[in-house]
């Protein structure tokens, strides 16, 4: 509804805007992708894959994520596209999920990504990209996890996916975990202390010294040795963003994926970035009251008095939108003016004109204000200044 559409629409420009401010440019991608460049790339979740086949006998999924996609793009469009290649996009994805509070089957999911460079450099400014987002959003704090797949590399995948669960299960349901896929339980303590005891390598410091250089408070990042991720295609850095307070679970996640565009097109272009959770962040701006009251994007209406002053409220209207205000006319001549001020009360709108008789004989129009009940009497040439 209006309400929550209006909501998400001031989310989805503060991330346009904070985007193109770090340099990155928008793309977009199908809704339908052959299933055969998801298979294979995701790991444990290919089990929540939207699938089936088309008219043509062709095995097809809804896009899954954002990042399987964009490397199919970049490995067909390689020679033409700037590298490093920075990209956003902001798309639904889809899930067959059991849903949640923030964790739906449709889903608006945000995404930031840097290909062509295999430098953490790169892997840095996506970690700061990602904690500048809820930084200017308003948020008093939030705290990104950072690991590095790297760490775990001689952990089995079954390992990795069960330390991945961590905070959902606690220690010994991951240990239980681990047995039930198939890994002895000496094997599944040894692995588990293991992460525990890791410790930052040099990657992991290379992004440390660069959050601390980008102005960041120390306690906005941290090294976690536990932060696994479950996706298979990780191949280095990994990190989550999470608002403290905010009980849902972590608001963004990414990682560096230096094969995805290999496996797919046979070209090898390195890549990092995350997928932001739009859904649970507007929650978390919802909860800790960020987002600004809006019931709709009208800021004036102009009432038409009678039928046969219509074309002056037109014309106001219009001289109104050419100065870049937001202005609606009422659609119907015969509606009495009370019930157009009721009208325009209830959906939200600030100001009101009105032009009757007594203005058309004064050469004026009459302004209220519908938050202040206030009303002025102008003219037309000095209505946008009043306002503006």
């Amino acid at each position: 509804m209006p309400e929550e559409a209006l909501k998400r629409a001031w989310l989805k420009e503060k991330l346009v805007k904070i985007f193109e401010n770090w340099g990155y440019d928008p793309m977009e991608t199908p809704t339908l992708e052959p299933l055969e460049i998801f298979e294979g790339e995701i790991g444990e979740g290919e089990q929540m894959f939207y699938k089936f086949k088309d008219n043509g006998g062709r095995n097809v999924a809804l896009r899954y994520d954002q990042t399987v996609p964009t490397c199919r793009v970049v490995g067909q469009y390689s020679n033409e596209l700037p590298m490093p290649f920075r990209r956003y996009q902001i798309q639904s994805a889809y899930r067959c999920e059991n849903t949640q509070k923030g964790r739906y089957r449709e889903f608006l999911q945000c995404d930031a990504d840097i290909f062509g460079i295999a430098s953490p450099l790169a892997d840095a400014e996506t970690i700061a990209l990602s904690l500048d987002i809820y930084k200017q959003l308003g948020f008093i704090k939030a705290v990104v996890s950072v690991n590095d797949r790297a760490l775990l590399k001689g952990l089995p995948y079954e390992a990795v996916v069960a330390i991945d669960k961590l905070k959902k299960i606690g220690e010994e349901g991951v240990l239980k975990e681990m047995i039930n896929k198939g890994i002895p339980p000496e094997k599944a303590k040894e692995y588990f202390n293991y992460v525990k005891t890791l410790k930052p390598n040099k990657t992991i410091q290379t992004i440390l010294d660069y959050l601390k250089n980008s102005g960041f408070e120390n306690d906005w990042y941290k090294f976690e040795s536990t932060l696994a991720r479950s996706f298979s295609y990780s191949t280095g850095p990994i990190w989550e963003v999470e608002i403290p307070g905010f009980e849902s679970g972590s608001v963004l996640g990414g990682e560096r994926y230096d094969k995805i565009v290999l496996n797919i097109s046979g070209k090898d272009i390195p890549g990092t970035g995350f997928g932001m959770g739009f859904d649970r962040s507007l929650e978390a701006a919802e909860q800790f009251g960020l987002i600004p009251q809006l019931k709709t994007k009208s800021q004036v209406l102009v009432t038409v008095f009678s039928s046969n002053l219509l074309l002056q409220s037109v014309k106001i209207a219009k001289d109104l939108r050419e100065k870049d205000i937001n202005t609606e006319l009422f659609p119907d001549e015969n509606t009495k003016l009370d019930k157009q001020l009721k009208y325009a009360d209830k959906k939200g709108v600030s100001f009101v004109v009105i032009i009757g008789p007594e203005e058309i004989e004064s050469n004026s129009v009459t302004l209220k204000n519908l938050k202040t009940k206030e009303q002025t009497t102008t003219s037309s040439e000095n209505l946008v200044s009043l306002v503006k």
